[in-house]
């Protein structure tokens, strides 16, 4: 597919998780719940009579993520990741085992996408940006934070993971740390010139400048997928809010380094809320 053009902004290289979305059954019921969870604001990218909907939504005027729909079934949080190419990119994945659920297309002039499944069965996307270059409201609160690779085959994720992004996989006392090598070097550049000094330390892993998303062990009782976590300034009022808007709190945990809640959303979509809260020393 050729190389849609492109706008300035927070940018990803490839094989950088780069935005989520939620597909739901009522799209204007989603809207006011993840506005009054996360306090975002909307835009429709799609004009009337698309065939459907789809929302931009924005933290402090910077894209956070979107609201598309209406979706048959339960509804679910997706994950993209960037690729130059999304034809040669669905290739290549195709050949190391992927299956295609939707073949790349042109969304407007805000970029490409595709629709595949991981070996395990675990639905990812691709984006080739063009206008709109991602998510460019994260790790800050109501804003993306990472997303997670929930597997019971952890070996086999990894493998095609690998051979399919270039991704590199560091097995921690917590969990395993996906590094897209030079990440950091990119993020260094453009966005973020005092990231290793911000995270040199004793506390903080090697090569953590490179992390793009983690790998944790799947739940037996539910299927391969991806995960999405959102940032957000305290656990636990997240956690209330989430219930007085209607959604279930499945769990409160904390590790080393968050405080968090596991969410689903009114309409069946899971998500976590993660509170930062990293050690001291």
């Amino acid at each position: 597919m050729e190389r849609l053009p492109h706008v300035a902004g927070r940018t990803y290289p490839p094989g950088v998780p780069s935005w989520v979305d939620t597909e739901q059954p009522d799209v204007d019921a989603a809207i006011r719940f993840y506005g009054g969870l996360f306090g975002w604001e909307f835009e429709e990218a799609l004009a009337p009579g698309a065939g459907g909907r789809y929302a931009v939504a924005t933290l402090n005027g910077q894209e956070a993520g979107a609201v598309g729909g209406p979706r048959n079934g339960p509804a679910a949080w997706n994950t993209y990741v960037a690729v130059d190419d999304a034809d040669a990119a669905v290739r290549h994945l195709v050949s190391l085992g992927a299956s295609l659920q939707l073949p790349p297309a042109e969304s407007g002039a805000g970029g490409a996408r595709a629709v595949l499944t991981d070996p395990e069965g675990a639905g990812f996307r691709l984006w080739q940006a063009g206008a709109r270059p991602c998510a460019q409201a994260v790790n800050v609160p109501g804003g993306w934070n990472f997303s997670d690779l929930h597997t019971a085959d952890i070996t086999a994720a990894t493998g095609f993971y690998a051979a399919a992004f270039g991704w590199q996989f560091d097995n921690l006392d917590y969990g395993t740390m996906i590094r897209r090598p030079g990440y950091g070097d990119h993020l260094e550049a453009t966005v973020d010139p005092d990231i290793r000094a911000r995270q040199a330390g004793d506390f903080t892993p090697a090569g953590f400048e490179d992390a793009v998303a983690w790998v944790m062990p799947a739940d037996p009782r539910e299927p391969a997928h991806w995960h999405v976590s959102f940032t957000v300034a305290d656990r636990d009022q997240t956690a209330d809010l989430a219930e007085r808007l209607g959604a279930t709190v499945l769990q409160r945990f904390d590790t080393d380094w968050t405080r968090s809640a596991r969410i689903r959303d009114p309409w069946g979509a899971e998500f976590t809320a993660s509170q930062f809260t990293p050690p001291s020393g």
